[in-house]
């Protein structure tokens, strides 16, 4: 009896299919998890798929589930799933009956928790930092006065209108942006493709390469500044040739950029004038040392119109120099020219007292004017031969007079062999008690200077006692020869 019921009991069971039976399972699991919400840890994610799709599961302690996001959804997440990621996942649980599977289509994700992203930014920070894409003797120094400032940012929005009004304000230069998404899906790739960008310009290119460059964004929440969290976006930083200033978020908004970053802003009008110096600023500076070069330069030459002026009256004037050679040779002259005179009429009286005594006779009086031309004749030649001789003597006494004048010279004296101590202010020093010891000096030489430091003081040698001089003997007047 028993094995005939259970016969009858069996072929009343509903017969299915295997299509018939994972489909009506597939209906069941979708009307009943229609909607719902997953916490747990990513496992196994390694990327999107060839075909846009992402395959990955989440799991806990205890069990596993697999998780797929389609194409269309993954583009539009904040946040991407990553390996070891808590997060919570909303979808709705489907089956594959190819494989009779289950898993979960997720539609959105996000982490479990502040704390867990803000571990997983931890982790990336270290990791990044045990790199040396954080280190400080990695930044580069910010150019003082660009001529080209390139902005990456948001071409709508407050930042941008901010830098550009500071910009203008403070010293206007040409400013390029290049126009990137901030937020949400690929943005982060487009900001580290906008730094590599900037930094490919090369000296041909129509737009000019930036001598610096402002990575800015506004406030907002971690989920919303998380591109500049982004691996790819902190490698373009640390990559970058130009000097790069983040300006990314208010001032207490810190981002992994911030890190890579030579230079860190509060916020993005910060930025633009960490950028740019103040013109006006410069103007005055410009002004002010231009005062003081031209204020200097005038004191320089009264204090060497004032040193030469000095000097000048140390040399005696060359009127001076001249005038005893120059009555000298006016008072010779005088001399000569009354010997001359006054031996010329010694002469002619000579010659009427001989005339007077000779005869009236024609042959005597030629005899007698032959013999005195020939007399005249021997004083003429004696006379031209004196006048030659006291000329040359009247130059010889003016040539050295003339060296005499060359040898007052102060160049002339250290020519053979003296030399002129000068202090640090360029004074001449004649005693030696007027230096200390240890002070520096500077001889001047014929031939140039030279630096020294004076040694251990000592008292001026005593000078030797004055030679007695004779009494010079009167001069005796200059004595006019003879002509005859």
């Amino acid at each position: 009896m028993s094995n005939l019921f259970d016969a009858e009991s069996a072929t009343n069971l509903t017969e299915f299919t295997v299509s018939e039976l994972s489909g009506s399972i597939k209906r069941t699991v979708e009307d009943r998890f229609d909607r719902i919400r997953l916490r747990g840890e990513i496992s196994g994610y390694r990327g999107p798929h060839s075909s846009g799709h992402a395959y990955f599961s989440i799991k806990d302690e205890r069990a596993r589930i697999d998780a797929v996001i389609w194409r269309g959804v993954f583009s539009g997440l904040k946040i991407k799933p990553e390996e070891g990621m808590e997060v919570i996942a909303t979808g709705k649980v489907t089956t594959f009956p190819g494989a009779s599977k289950y898993q979960i289509v997720v539609e959105a994700l996000e982490p479990a928790g502040a704390g867990a992203l803000m571990a997983l930014l931890e982790e990336r920070r270290k990791k990044l930092a045990a790199e040396g894409l954080f280190d400080e003797t990695a930044k580069k120094k910010l150019p003082f006065m660009p001529r080209v400032v390139g902005v990456v940012t948001s071409p709508t929005g407050a930042v941008i209108r901010d830098i550009l009004h500071r910009i203008a304000d403070r010293f206007p230069v040409h400013v390029v942006v290049w126009p990137v998404k901030v937020q949400g899906e690929g943005s982060g790739d487009a900001v580290a493709a906008a730094i590599r960008g900037f930094n490919a310009l090369g000296p041909g290119a129509s737009v000019r390469r930036p001598d610096i460059l402002i990575v800015a964004r506004g406030g907002g929440s971690l989920e919303d500044l998380w591109s500049f969290n982004d691996e790819a976006v902190v490698r373009a930083a640390y990559e970058s040739e130009i000097p790069l200033i983040s300006a990314v978020g208010h001032e207490t908004d810190w981002t992994l950029i911030d890190h890579a970053a030579d230079y860190r802003a509060p916020t993005p009008t910060g930025a633009a004038e960490r950028a740019v110096p103040v013109k006006a600023e410069l103007v005055a500076d410009q002004a002010r040392l231009a005062a003081r070069l031209a204020s200097a330069a005038t004191r320089l030459m009264d204090f060497r119109r004032q040193t030469l002026t000095g000097l000048s009256r140390g040399l005696p004037s060359l009127d001076q120099l001249l005038a005893l050679p120059r009555r000298r040779f006016d008072e010779a002259a005088l001399r000569n020219t009354r010997a001359l005179e006054l031996n010329t009429i010694n002469k002619r009286r000579t010659f009427e007292r001989s005339a007077s005594g000779l005869s009236a006779t024609p042959q005597r009086l030629s005899m007698m004017i032959a013999r005195d031309r020939e007399k005249v004749a021997v004083l003429s030649r004696r006379a031209a031969t004196a006048i030659d001789a006291g000329l040359k003597t009247h130059r010889a006494a003016i040539a050295g007079q003339q060296r005499v004048l060359n040898s007052l010279s102060y160049r002339n004296v250290l020519a053979r062999g003296f030399a002129v101590i000068r202090d640090q202010d360029n004074r001449p020093v004649s005693r030696a008690a007027g230096l200390a010891h240890g002070a520096p000096i500077e001889i001047e030489f014929s031939d140039g200077r030279v630096k020294a430091v004076t040694g251990e003081g000592a008292t001026p040698p005593e000078a030797p006692p004055a030679p007695k001089k004779k009494p010079k003997a009167p001069a005796k007047p200059p004595t006019q020869g003879s002509l005859f």
